[in-house]
């Protein structure tokens, strides 16, 4: 590490926080070719469950990163997800199904040290990026054109220069204290005791139920095959003193779990917040994460929340760090990921309002209301989540902009896998045969070739093509989506979001000018024009 007064080439991005957001940014940084150097306070791996769950999206990610395969056997792919009253009575069932829109199962339970493991296994084996344990950033200075980091570890105080700084470093966060970055609250806070424990035994417990009782809301959620969590709101966070007595505990999760079963190997207590941050640039240090954004657990999507920022940074940045987009590209970052944030958020406090009822009276409304409702509808399925609106999207496009793009099994001759797997990582232009023609005789494959842009032609079967993978689109996902979409073409953005759709030669011409336009660097897209 540099030492104060030492003039030296600063890596391209420093992050702060190795928890699972920070490992993914720096995975995905050095996945696109840039040194990263990462300081962590902690002397090693945090090694304890937090998070307990993550969507398809987020699979995806892991997916890039070589870690979904190996993550599987020890995952819970979760298919409902039930609310009940105090009574017992269904009031809610979300369903989730085996393949969702990313590719993989919609709902995975898991146990976050095995996560983390494997992340850390993805950062630690590159020589790309370079992680520092019991190293704690106490100072941040910007100039033009990097930021001095001062960091004290266990030699002392030392400095280092990054030409950006993404601090991941968790809801105290540091880098957002450093930036004096104003938090909104949303209101919602409510502590709870989180009681972990590891099976000793195949146990029959709920695997995801969440219940309203007003005398005692609880949550019992699978932490993956071998541990289970048991949630408890108190009444105050005075009381966890009391609450958190080993015996107490075994007397609260009798009904499901005995000592026979599982060993309790944790119980900590947690306040359930909802923070977002009002800004989450400022200049070179962009914010991720929990130090952006904080969320009540109940749709399960803070982590999955961090990782798209991290999806979302990362690609900006490596535009930025090529020199291909001016840095004002980042101002899209928060753009495009706040209003996502603030509907999961609101969404989820939607949903905790609704759990914790403690007036039996309020309760009992809740339940009449969500009874009649599902006997009427037959219970909503799983939520949807929104796609992105305004920022670094085509100016004219189709429908299905800004959603979360659809991913597939494909197979081209020599590889069947999810299109991901087969094709890797950066922008891809999804294309059928007609408009494929119109843009090789404009001399667009050649240019979106040098330019690193993947051109896809899903059919019923593989083809050669000198400047297109003509992939045989094996369960005729890309079919359905087409039709769905109504379009000829579809570009995915490396963060899987869909940066513009066209339909017809012509329109399909022009969004191809614009994707390379951004790739290229020979400017801006409207939006982002329009906020910088």
């Amino acid at each position: 590490m540099t030492q104060p007064g030492r003039n030296t080439e600063p890596v391209d991005v420093a992050v702060v926080g190795y928890g699972p957001v920070g490992m993914v940014t720096a995975g995905l940084l050095e996945r696109a070719g840039h040194r990263v150097q990462v300081f962590e306070r902690y002397e090693g791996l945090y090694n304890l469950p937090r998070a307990a769950s993550f969507d398809d999206e987020t699979m995806r990610t892991l997916a890039r990163l070589g870690v979904a395969d190996d993550l599987l056997p020890r995952v819970r792919v979760q298919p409902t997800y039930e609310w009940r009253n105090g009574r017992g009575d269904l009031l809610i069932e979300q369903h989730f199904v085996a393949r969702g829109r990313s590719g993989w199962a919609e709902w995975h339970m898991m146990y976050q040290p095995d996560l983390e493991n494997a992340l850390d296994a993805v950062c630690r084996t590159s020589p790309r990026v370079d992680v520092r344990h019991a190293h704690t950033v106490v100072a941040v200075e910007q100039h033009p054109e990097h930021v001095t980091l001062t960091v004290e570890g266990p030699d002392g105080h030392a400095t280092t220069n990054a030409r950006y700084v993404v601090g991941c470093d968790g809801g105290n966060s540091f880098v957002r204290s450093a930036l004096d970055v104003e938090l909104h609250d949303y209101g919602f806070s409510e502590p709870w005791m989180v009681c972990d424990f590891r099976f000793r035994r195949p146990t029959d417990v709920p695997h995801a139920l969440q219940l309203g009782d007003p005398t005692g809301p609880t949550s019992i959620i699978s932490l993956g095959p071998e541990h289970h969590r048991f949630s408890f709101m108190l009444d105050s966070a005075d009381d966890f003193t009391t609450e958190r007595d080993p015996e107490r505990v075994w007397k609260r999760v009798a009904p499901y779990l005995t000592p026979h079963d599982a060993d309790l190997v944790r119980v900590a207590t947690y306040t359930f917040r909802s923070l977002i941050a009002d800004r989450w640039r400022d200049g070179r240090v962009l914010l991720a994460g929990d130090a952006a954004h904080q969320m009540p657990p109940f749709l399960g999507q803070g982590m999955c929340s961090g990782f798209r920022d991290a999806q979302n940074l990362a690609f900006k940045l490596d535009l930025v760090l090529r020199g291909r987009m001016p840095d004002t590209v980042l101002d899209t970052y928060q753009q495009e990921r706040e209003p996502h944030v603030r509907a999961v958020t609101e969404k989820g406090i939607e949903l905790g309002h609704l759990q914790t009822l403690r007036d039996p009276v309020r309760a009992a409304e809740r339940d009449r209301a969500l009874l009649a409702r599902r006997a009427q509808e037959g219970g909503p399925g799983a939520v949807r989540l929104p796609g992105l609106a305004d920022g670094l999207f085509a100016q004219d496009s189709g429908p299905g902009r800004g959603h979360l793009s659809v991913q597939g099994v494909v197979d081209d001759g020599t590889r069947r896998d999810r299109l991901d797997q087969v094709m890797g990582g950066g922008f891809h232009m999804l294309v059928a045969d007609e408009p494929l023609a119109a843009l090789d005789r404009a001399g667009l494959l050649d240019a979106l070739d040098h330019a690193g842009v993947r051109i896809v032609v899903p059919r019923e079967r593989a083809a050669g093509h000198p400047r297109a993978a003509i992939v045989h689109d094996v369960h005729g996902t890309y079919r359905d989506w087409f039709a769905e979409l109504d379009c000829s073409a579809v570009v995915v953005r490396p963060d899987f979001y869909v940066f513009g759709t066209a339909n017809g030669s012509d329109a399909v011409t022009a969004l191809a000018g614009e994707l390379l336009a951004v790739v290229r660097g020979d400017t801006v897209t409207h939006d982002a024009r329009a906020n910088a």
